[in-house]
């Protein structure tokens, strides 16, 4: 299993006024706008990401952290193997992701995705 992104996911009471100080201030761009969340990159490294959220569209919370892996599946079954707690269940989303959110020792909820339909 191998981790190709990790962005940081900032809950946020008003997205416009949260995207306005991370674009003016920071000189972000707005990379996908979904209403409820926006993710923005720097225009000079696009790997460079962070979301903004009010909540979630299907889950109960809104992450820490979204962590883009390879075999998410393997990830979930990992995690149900040691006994994590399952915050989200392994769903494929209608905005082309599968993911799950599980929960870390610490209590943080961390939203495990990939891109694209996965070998189930």
């Amino acid at each position: 299993m191998a981790i190709s992104r990790i962005v940081p996911d900032l809950t946020s009471s008003s997205l416009a006024e949260a995207t306005a100080f991370y674009t003016e201030v920071l000189g972000f761009r707005v990379v996908m706008d979904h209403g409820w969340i926006v993710t923005l990159a720097d225009p000079q490294r696009p790997e460079v990401q962070l979301s903004l959220m009010t909540h979630d569209a299907t889950a109960p919370v809104v992450p820490v952290a979204s962590l883009q892996v390879d075999d998410v599946d393997a990830v979930y079954r990992s995690a149900r193997a040691a006994g994590a707690e399952i915050v989200h269940e392994l769903t494929e989303e209608p905005w082309g992701v599968r993911r799950f959110f599980v929960r870390d020792p610490d209590g943080h909820v961390i939203n495990i995705l990939a891109h694209g339909r996965q070998p189930g």
